[in-house]
């Protein structure tokens, strides 16, 4: 399967402090805005996205017809497919993307140890 970016989505108690910490490590800001209550950094190739008050915990997040620039793949599986296939895997999908639509769409699954992982297309 190709599932697209990957980025880690982390739940920041304070997105100013997150922002200056992860500047330090030599991230750009790259996506987001203070006012949204959310950042995406970037350094080289890796995503980190800073979420304040968004949800719990943090997600392991996929971007099906993205690379890492935000740039739209002209070959990638499509999010419902993606979907589809983990079904046939015996995979529990949490709030599932409607099969019989197009388009942007996301849903969820956790792995064995409990993390999240969110599957989101934007196109």
């Amino acid at each position: 399967m190709k599932l697209g970016a990957f980025s880690i989505s982390l739940s920041v108690k304070d997105l100013d402090v997150s922002k200056e910490f992860y500047e330090n490590l030599g991230f750009t800001q790259f996506g987001g805005s203070m006012e949204s209550n959310y950042l995406i950094m970037k350094n080289e190739s890796t995503l980190i996205g800073l979420f304040n008050g968004m949800f719990e915990g943090n997600i392991l997040t996929f971007n099906p017809g993205w690379d890492d620039n935000a740039h739209a793949l002209k070959v990638f599986d499509e999010v419902r497919k993606i979907q589809q296939k983990l079904k046939t895997r015996d995979i529990k999908i949490i709030n599932p993307a409607d099969e019989t639509t197009s388009g942007p769409a996301s849903f969820m699954v956790k792995d064995p140890d409990g993390n999240m992982i969110l599957f989101d297309q934007h196109l």
